[in-house]
């Protein structure tokens, strides 16, 4: 589920605003890291969290810090 409402954040947004500041982070941390690694990624299903999860070594650090808070909620 988690997965789910990060990988919306990250590419949609969404109406709520803890989600609109999640997506604010996410954009700002992690866009280029899904540009580079996951651009290719359908998103849905979680697959872009797990695209950059795979990826997690070569990710930005910004990227990681975001990802490891957002896994915590």
């Amino acid at each position: 589920m988690l997965r789910i409402v990060l990988t919306a954040a990250l590419l949609c947004g969404t109406s709520a605003v803890y989600a609109q500041e999640l997506t604010t982070a996410q954009r700002d941390a992690c866009m280029g890291d899904y540009q580079k690694f996951c651009k290719s990624v359908t998103p849905g299903g979680g697959r872009i969290i797990a695209c950059l999860a795979k990826e997690s070594d070569k990710l930005t650090p910004a990227c990681k810090k975001v990802l490891a808070e957002a896994e915590k909620k």
